[in-house]
């Protein structure tokens, strides 16, 4: 990394946006450079500073996060944008994703999630909360949203069975015990489906297999 994530955050309710920033304050190589409590502070504020990186909360008075990400991807294209969300805003996530978001997180997410997120959407990749459900992946799936426009990547038979045992929900140990392979081979199997798909974690791979077919709604149920 050649200098310090420069991150923006916007939400409306200031308890949350202090302790956010409390907790990446003590983390290496992320620079909170500012705040904004709606969407129009948030256009406003990114007029005086350059971020990186901007998680920005979904409804706010003034200007939404849906209205202020369509702003901020008409000023510039390249803008990294991870959306901020509650549990009962699914419709509103996939909003979020068509308009340019890179990613979501849910606000219970952990310190961990929150940092894996930040630093997989600074390296341009997308990023779907672990609590990802099936009907949110369904929905992102019937979505305009398409993370890559380019020829998506070809799969092995031995990748296809695999992925579909992934988006079932089988840890590496249960998958190598169906299909007799050792763990180990599962998890490397499982790391080079991920670098195909351009995705960081399960969710991941459940969005991109309902998106190409690769799987069925039917069998995540």
């Amino acid at each position: 990394m050649n200098h310090d994530i420069r991150l923006v955050i916007a939400d409306d309710h200031e308890i949350f946006r202090d302790g956010l920033a409390l907790m990446l304050s003590r983390q290496p190589n992320i620079v909170l450079v500012g705040q904004a409590g709606n969407g129009r502070e948030l256009l406003e504020l990114l007029d005086t500073v350059e971020a990186d990186v901007i998680m920005t909360d979904l409804k706010m008075p003034l200007m939404d996060g849906i209205t202020a990400t369509r702003a901020l991807l008409q000023r510039n294209a390249s803008s990294k944008i991870i959306a901020l969300s509650m549990f009962d805003e699914e419709e509103l996530i996939v909003e979020m994703l068509e308009a340019g978001a890179k990613g979501y997180l849910l606000k219970n997410a952990d310190k961990q999630e929150i940092i894996e997120a930040i630093t997989c959407v600074y390296g341009d990749n997308i990023f779907y909360c672990k609590q990802t459900s099936a009907r949110l992946a369904t929905l992102i799936c019937k979505s305009r949203f398409n993370p890559s426009r380019e020829q998506p990547p070809s799969f092995t038979e031995r990748e296809i069975e695999i992925i579909r045992l992934i988006c079932q929900q089988f840890t590496a140990q249960q998958i190598g015990d169906k299909i007799f392979l050792s763990k180990r081979t599962v998890e490397g199997h499982r790391t080079r489906i991920l670098e195909k798909m351009n995705v960081k974690n399960t969710a991941g791979v459940v969005v991109f297999a309902l998106k190409h077919n690769i799987i069925s709604e039917t069998e995540l149920l």
